[in-house]
This record gives structure tokens, sequence and C-alpha cells, in this order.
């Protein structure tokens, strides 16, 4: 057992090193300049706690409606595919890594850059037909082979078993973001480009069931098409379907006035071949879209830049039409319009999000998973300033009395934000009455009232937006913050 001067000894040194440690850590948790109050002006909360603020977006686990779960497991049982959990493996896999194909005028720069190395390098009196040999070898094992999926009927069982509950997920996170943030917004037509397994006419039937009328599921796969239709009647072929209204097609409709409310494309856009198709399916989902154009693709670098192209084309597009009536502008997830600051970083990242879902209940397929996604969500019309608030790109990181948030803002920069409890957690003091006692001092006008910025940090996560403005004078520093009486 310690002796009384043991004890005092310890209780010394942990004084110095509390007095060592404080300042750093003060220096370390501070806010950078651009974010620094509540967006109390629209009363945003009104009633509701913090843990509730309208910019909670996430989602508990997300589980399939039980028909279509039902529906995969039957399709399943009646034709087993040997193997399928090391197929359904290997093929999630393939899909996660796969890059982007190759332009062809990348592909003839680098094709000059290794005929110069070589001829640099090598004998100058090697034959034509032998540099290129060479050069061709060389191409052909740093060039990544792009290849077309053609699904049959065995493969389209696979993709349904490793993609259907997690391009659920992915999508309906997609919709309930528009749900959220325009509850008004009844659509009543909406078409899937390269619909694969129907999931997108689940999730739109799950999240506006009652408004929509009008499905239009497109699919070059006439496989796909088919185990679409199955799903959708039960898992057979004569059933009655659990979603009215869906109709398939394997070509787009080719009239440019015929428009729906929702367009979407979900892990579509990244098996067209090349960036020319893409431009064209782009500017063909956009002309028939006359309120939200939803596009999904897998959360990697490769799907962010895809997604990105797609974005600036659309932008792009409203530059060149001043005169339309109905410009676009992103709803999600940047809050602004300018070049997306992830890539314009010296290490660009993917703009990504995880929606977590139950998967379904196969007999290797049982525990909770998270599906990692990047999304561009286009709109007709003209923003809203109450919901350009900045995204969190990135997990919100929780420590004691601070949080650390990566945001992308307004003005088109990341920004790391430091929110403390010291700084951002303080209240105004109200008498009986209901009346603010301190209205007189100017510092009060840059703090919140009644709620603060830390508590809604605390409650937020990976994806939501934090409601807050930019301040309209540089935050205070600690000498110059009021104290609570």
């Amino acid at each position: 057992m310690a002796t009384a001067k043991e004890v005092k000894f310890l209780l010394t040194c942990c004084r110095s090193c509390r007095s060592l440690r404080g300042p750093q850590s003060r220096a370390f948790a501070a806010l950078v300049p651009g974010v620094s109050q509540v967006d109390n002006n629209s009363d945003f909360l009104g009633k509701k706690p913090h843990r509730k603020h309208p910019g909670i977006l996430r989602l508990p686990h997300v589980r399939l409606p039980q028909a279509l779960a039902n529906a995969a497991q039957l399709l399943l049982l009646e034709k087993p595919v040997r193997g399928i959990e090391k197929q359904v493996q290997a093929l999630s896999n393939y899909l996660w890594s796969r890059h982007l194909p190759v332009e062809p005028e990348e592909l003839q720069r680098r094709a000059a850059d290794l005929e110069k190395k070589f001829l640099e390098n090598q004998d100058s009196t090697q034959t034509e037909e032998k540099l290129r040999g060479a050069v061709l070898q060389a191409l052909r094992r740093t060039t990544y082979h792009w290849q077309r999926l053609s699904y049959n009927e065995e493969l389209s069982l696979i993709y349904m078993a490793a993609r259907l509950d997690g391009g659920f997920a992915a999508v309906f996170r997609a919709f309930h973001e528009i749900q959220a943030r325009t509850p008004e917004f009844q659509p009543q037509t909406l078409m899937d480009f390269g619909c694969g397994t129907g999931s997108v006419a689940w999730a739109a039937h799950s999240t506006w069931g009652q408004s929509l009328r009008e499905y239009v599921c497109v699919d070059s796969s006439a496989a796909m098409l088919g185990l679409a239709e199955k799903l959708l009647k039960g898992g057979s072929e004569s059933g009655k379907p659990c979603v009215p209204g869906v109709f398939f097609r394997q070509f787009l409709p080719v009239s440019p006035k015929v428009q729906f409310d929702v367009v979407v494309s979900a892990f579509a856009l990244s098996e067209l071949p090349s960036k020319a198709d893409r431009i064209e399916v782009v500017q063909n989902l956009w002309r028939k879209t006359s309120h939200f154009l939803v596009l999904v693709e897998n959360g990697t670098k490769a799907g962010h830049r895809l997604l990105m192209d797609a974005r600036d084309l659309v932008l792009q597009e409203k530059e060149k039409s001043p005169l339309d009536l109905q410009p676009g502008f992103v709803f999600a997830p940047c809050p602004h319009e300018r070049p997306c600051p992830q890539l314009a970083a010296s290490k660009s990242l993917a703009c990504s999000f995880s929606q977590a879902y139950h998967p379904i209940p196969f007999s290797w397929n049982k525990k909770p998973k998270e599906e990692t996604f990047s999304m561009v969500i286009l709109a007709r019309g003209s923003p809203k300033e109450a919901n350009r608030w900045p995204r969190i790109t990135q997990p919100v990181l929780k420590r004691p009395r601070h949080v650390h948030c990566h945001l992308c803002c307004p003005d088109g920069h990341m920004q790391h934000a430091v929110v403390t409890a010291r700084r951002h957690g303080r209240y105004r003091r109200y008498n009986r009455l209901g009346k603010c006692k301190r209205t007189d001092s100017p510092l009060n006008a840059s703090f919140p009232c009644r709620r603060d910025l830390y508590r809604c940090a605390r409650v937020s996560s990976w994806g939501d937006l934090l409601p807050v403005i930019a301040p309209s004078s540089s935050p205070l520093s600690p000498a110059e913050e009021p104290t609570e009486s």
C-alpha cells in the first residue's frame, strides 16, 4: 500500500501532466474559420431535440421488403447454382475492383510514350516489327482490360444473390434524402436505366408507393428483365405483381417529349464501354428528367470520378442553354456547383457514403452488412439556401468535449472543423417570460439561441448535413467570449 509521501508525489505528477497537456489540447481543438454558428434564422429545430435535427439523414439498418426477399430465396431454391457462395463472392469482388475502360486517345498516348522509352533504352537498329511487338506486350501487361458482362440466366441469379440487397439499400438511402428534404414532392412516374434485378422499383415503391403509378424499367439484358419480372411476381412467371404499374423495356423511350418525375441510373453507367457512350446516356437521361435525376455507383475512386463527370456535364448544359426555364443544380450530396474539392486535393479521395442493411437471409449471408456507395442527385429548378448546409464527408470522430467533422462547404472547399463544448455549447439564459437576459450584449449575436452547434455535431454522422451557416465576421477569440452568469 502506498505511503502518504508516495500519494502526494503521484498527485503532483498528475497535476503537472495536466498543465502540460491542457494548452496543447486547447490549441488543437480549434474551429476552422468558415463554420461558427448554428443556423437559427430559419428555426430549423422547432420543438425537436438535437438528435432529430433536419440535417440528420442517416437510416437504421435497411431491410428488403419481405415479398422481395422471399422471391429471391425461392428462385435460388428452384434453380440452385453450384458453388453459389464462392461465385457470389468472386462477382462482388470483381464489381468492386472494376475500373473504367481506357479511352482510345489514352491508349495511343501510352503507346507513344512506351515507343519513345524503348527507342531510348534499346538498340535503335531493331526492326519496326519487333518494336511494335514490344510496345503491344507492355500495353497488355500495364493496361486494365475492361470487359462488358454478358448476363445469362445463371449469371443473373448470381448477381441477384450478390447485389440485390446492397443495391436496394444504396438507392433507398438516396430516395430517403429526397423525401426527407422535400416532403411535399410526390412523384407519379419513374424510369430506371439499367434496372438489373429491379431493386430501384422496389425502393421507390417503399418510399413513394402511394403516389407512383408508372415505373419504366430499361435493361439491355433479356435475362435480367425476366428475372426482375419474376421477382416482381413473387418468384413465379404467372403470379400477381407485388408492385403495380411496372413496365419492362430493352431500350430507352425514343420520344424526346416523354419525361419522368424521377430518373435513376444505379450501377449502370460503369457498364458502358466508353466515355462517349456515357455522355450520350447522361444527356438522354437528363432530357427525360422533369424533377430529379439520381445517379448511384460504387463508392470507389472510379465510381466517384464517373459521377463527377456526369455532374459536370449536366451543369455545363445549364451554362450552354441559359434560356432554359428549368436549369439543373446539385441537390445532393454537394452543397455547391463548384468543382469537387475531393478531386482537386493532393491525395484524392472518393466521396462515398455508407448504409447498413440486413442482407437476404441465405445460409452464408445472415450478418448485417454495410454498403459503401457514391451518389449524385441532380434536380431541376433553383436551390434553396436553407438546404445549403455543409455535408459531413467522413465518419465523425467523437472525443471528450469535442467533435471532429470533415465538411464539404457551400463555398466549394473542404474543412476539418473541431467543434468544442466550451466554445460551441453555450446557451443564453432566459427569464420566466422566455426573454433573453443578455440581449443587449453584441457578443450574443454569434452564439446559438437555446440550440447549440456542439450538440448538433455530436449526434450527426457520416453523410448528414450540419446545420451551420458562414459567420458574418471572424470567430470570436477565447478572450472575447461572454462568460456564463
